[in-house]
């Protein structure tokens, strides 16, 4: 039988409008900590994804709404409610009722990621994807990082950035000789063209590097796509002899995207902290011939017994890491404290506690602080506060 996260991915491809996002704390009915009342619960949708359940947006000063059956993961259907809540001080989307033993608005749910499909006016396939496996499949199917959820999935892979960002795109593109280049060099050129075409300048990174890695980042995905429209193109226009040359071809774009998104963080993390003039050793060798993605200030002060454990800071980089978090307990045995940098939105109260009592505390972009539950808030790193607090050791 097919996954959750190949028929989700059908789906959203057969779909008139497909939309993604990250369950958070407040979809389940969770805010400081309490759960409110069960009519509480629904799903929050981003203002800009009204064409997928109504005509036109919702006008302030009226509510609206639409009953729907929706099939969830080709298991069992609900009758559903999209509403628009605009009288008084309320102007948001969500769906709501979904019956009694619903399984997906559970605290356990937190962090997972939601696609809903609309095939006909009042009729919904939608699925819940569980795992980082799953999410990052379903991502790199639409080229999407998971900076680019709660929104409309657009299908079309034409990248339509300002004039100057795609014509540093294309430059680059003619120099490559009909190759992929390698992550750092794709990485790089994303950062060299988003810097010239915005006018950027490494002293306005640095006083703000959360707001900035997500902007490389939707750059490089930017990048990356028009690379393949360049390098595809062509071939995507004349039929494949057999269904075995189709898989391959599939899988070969698939697999390039979904290895890329790890190596691309590391880059500009990389890239942020030079910027901030940190000095760190990269994918350096611990114990057990273990690879942490980042040390601070160096992998010779790790092995040197001489330097009190105190001043050395670990740092490991995953994309998604609601299942993946434990892989890094065992990186580094003289740091006690694991710092994790991830662009995951939302991960439950459990899993958060369970991470602590481990020793890992989460580093997010300063923006994705707010998809946590709020009593962890102000135990989320930012990157400008972990930046901080590395350099307060030197």
């Amino acid at each position: 039988m097919e996954s959750v996260a190949l028929r989700a991915i059908a789906s959203a491809q057969r779909a008139d409008v497909a939309y993604c996002k990250f369950i958070t704390p407040n979809d389940i009915g969770r805010t400081g900590g309490k759960k409110k009342g069960g009519k509480q619960k629904g799903y929050y949708l981003h203002k800009e994804s009204w064409p997928l359940f109504f005509d036109s947006p919702g006008e302030k000063g009226d509510n609206k709404e639409r009953r729907v059956t929706i099939r969830w993961q080709d298991a069992f259907e609900t009758k559903s409610r999209f509403i628009y809540y605009g009288k008084r001080t309320r102007d948001e989307y969500r769906l709501t009722r979904f019956g009694k033993g619903f399984p997906f608005l559970r605290e356990e749910n937190v962090g997972d990621l939601l696609v809903l499909c609309r095939f006909e006016k009042d009729y919904f396939e939608g699925y819940v994807l569980q795992t980082d496996e799953e999410t990052e499949e379903f991502l790199s199917a639409f080229g999407l990082s998971p900076t680019q959820t709660n929104r409309i999935i657009q299908r079309q892979t034409q990248v339509t950035p300002e004039d100057r960002l795609l014509q540093c795109f294309l430059a680059f593109i003619q120099s490559l000789n009909h190759e992929f280049p390698t992550t750092e060099s794709m990485a790089r050129q994303a950062r060299d063209c988003f810097m010239k075409a915005y006018g950027v300048s490494m002293q306005v990174v640095a006083k703000n590097p959360d707001a900035h890695l997500i902007k490389w980042i939707d750059t490089e995905y930017q990048l990356f796509k028009t690379i393949e429209n360049h390098l595809y193109g062509e071939r995507i226009r004349v039929p494949f002899a057999t269904v075995e040359e189709l898989v391959e071809f599939a899988n070969t774009i698939l697999n390039r995207r979904k290895s890329r998104a790890g190596k691309s963080l590391e880059h500009h993390l990389s890239e942020i902290f030079r910027i901030a003039g940190l000095t760190f050793s990269s994918q350096c060798v611990t114990e057990g011939n273990k690879k942490p993605d980042f040390i601070f200030p160096s992998i010779d002060d790790y092995h040197d017994p001489r330097v009190d454990s105190s001043r050395l800071t670990f740092l490991a980089s995953k994309t998604t890491c609601k299942d993946r978090w434990r892989q890094i307990l065992n990186e580094a045995d003289r740091i006690q404290i694991k710092f994790l940098f991830t662009l995951q939105q939302g991960i439950s109260s459990n899993q958060l506690r369970e991470m602590y009592d481990s020793g890992v505390r989460l580093v997010v972009p300063a923006p994705y602080v707010g998809s946590f539950p709020k009593e962890y808030r102000s135990e989320i790193y930012t990157l400008d506060r972990f930046i901080k607090e590395v350099r307060a050791k030197s």
